[in-house]
């Protein structure tokens, strides 16, 4: 949590690598590159985890992807991420169920409502189904098989190949996506890159695209982005939007400014909860983990057309002292503006909030003074607030950051996501209850 200078410095170095978008277009050429001279296909790989709702999701994208680009598909069934690729994995299940209800019709896509976790018997039957497809039957029989696993209707699949042979297909799948370096069910893998299901799915298609793939019939994206609307309709305060984010977040940290614009522009009730980086709370990272999220990260910067990555790690030491000063800038009407110029500051200007010059910065950037800060900054008055957000986030089953809550005016909650990538679902779900006859009356103080 608190690295010597020099390795704070050789891992910041390495993020900004990461980060890179010249890297990245090398990269893709040489791949490319390769790719034509051997003569080989456009070929996407695609791992299948059978109980995960967002790879019910992205299995419903694989026939439309093989009629719309000229690309050769190999499917692999897959576990769920384990370990320290996966701290909250029961939690991972659950949301991945109910996010995938939600975003589904945004998508042109299905998932049910409401659905519960499929038991063991039924998530075995549903591999051995799959074992038993070979590459021109895997999208389809993968879509039937997911159709009856989120009813709980699995008795009216056929049985498949024998348990060992899935479980052995499911072995296998593992070990290509570890070799390939990656944890997670739901992915596509395209020419040294990973895209996440459905969520992810417009950057496979756009590079796809470039590279002449598409064939001449296909007009537009299979699955598009939603865009960031703040909408026409503005509230008088009936709806809270609650943020939870980390100021170690590569995702919080382009994020943030829009989130809070996004309550500014539509009038709805803004409440920050700020949380520590997981790593800071004892939850371990991965190195695979780490190198995919900053790539995926500088990746939907870049979709916003914003200029990011140029980052100094701010673990440990700099968030601690960053919190300090919260509740003492929130005195002064300043706490979003603090938590915006740290983000900013470590994740754009690679400026060093380990040093008193950077944490200066910080606070200047935020419109504070900083002779007033330093009578402040280092206390631990922040702790237990801090915790609070935290265990208030578990409480509606996320646990990750950014974190977003839409609550109503009688204190129930409508909407509970995680991810910068769920922001334009709360813009929609704003606008929808906006809409909605029963929701002017004013929210309670929370």
């Amino acid at each position: 949590m608190d690295p010597s200078p020099l390795v704070r410095w050789i891992a910041s170095a390495y993020m900004r690598r990461l980060a890179a978008e010249d890297r990245l277009s090398r990269r893709r050429a040489k791949t490319e590159a390769v790719r034509r001279k051997a003569g080989n296909p456009h070929v996407v790989e695609y791992f299948h985890q059978v109980d995960d709702g967002y790879s019910h999701l992205a299995v419903q994208l694989l026939q439309p992807l093989l009629a719309t680009y000229d690309v050769e598909l190999v499917c692999h069934l897959v576990a769920g991420p384990v370990g320290n690729n996966s701290p909250e994995p029961e939690l991972l299940l659950d949301l991945s169920r109910y996010e995938a209800a939600q975003v589904a019709p945004h998508y042109g896509l299905q998932f049910p409502p409401g659905a519960a976790k499929p038991d063991a018997a039924a998530v075995l039957l549903a591999q051995r189904r799959l074992a038993a497809a070979d590459a021109a039957t895997f999208a389809q029989i993968a879509l039937s098989a997911g159709d009856a696993l989120w009813p709980g209707s699995t008795a009216q699949l056929p049985e498949g190949v024998a348990e060992s042979v899935a479980l052995d297909r499911v072995a296998a799948g593992n070990a290509r996506r570890t070799e390939l370096g990656h944890y997670s069910g739901g992915m596509f893998y395209y020419g040294g890159e990973w895209y996440w299901g459905a969520d992810r799915f417009y950057h496979l298609e756009k590079r796809l695209i470039e590279l002449g793939a598409r064939r001449e019939e296909a007009e537009s994206l299979i699955a598009p982005r939603p865009e960031i609307a703040n909408g026409p309709l503005q509230d008088d305060g009936s709806l809270t939007l609650e943020i939870y984010p980390s100021l170690r977040s590569p995702y919080t940290s382009f994020i943030f400014d829009k989130a809070v614009e996004l309550a500014r522009d539509t009038g709805v009730r803004l409440v920050v909860r700020p949380v520590l980086p997981m790593v800071m709370r004892g939850v371990p990272a991965t190195r695979e983990k780490g190198r995919y999220i900053f790539s995926d990260a500088a990746r939907e910067a870049r979709a916003l057309g914003l200029d990011w990555g140029d980052v100094y790690d701010p673990i440990g030491e700099p968030v601690r002292r960053c919190y300090s000063l919260y509740p003492w800038a929130r005195e002064q009407g300043r706490d979003i503006e603090l938590l915006s110029a740290f983000l900013d500051a470590a994740f754009s200007q690679r400026v060093n909030t380990n040093s008193t010059k950077g944490m200066r910065y910080v606070v200047e950037q935020a419109g504070l003074s900083w002779e007033a800060a330093q009578a402040v900054i280092d206390n631990d008055e922040w702790v237990a607030e801090i915790e609070a957000n935290r265990l208030a986030m578990y409480g509606f089953g996320c646990w990750g950051v950014p974190s977003f809550r839409l609550i109503e005016a009688n204190g129930e909650t409508a909407l509970a996501v995680w991810g910068q990538d769920r922001l334009w679902l709360i813009a929609r779900e704003i606008q929808r209850l906006l809409a909605a006859p029963d929701s002017v009356a004013p929210a309670a103080d929370r």
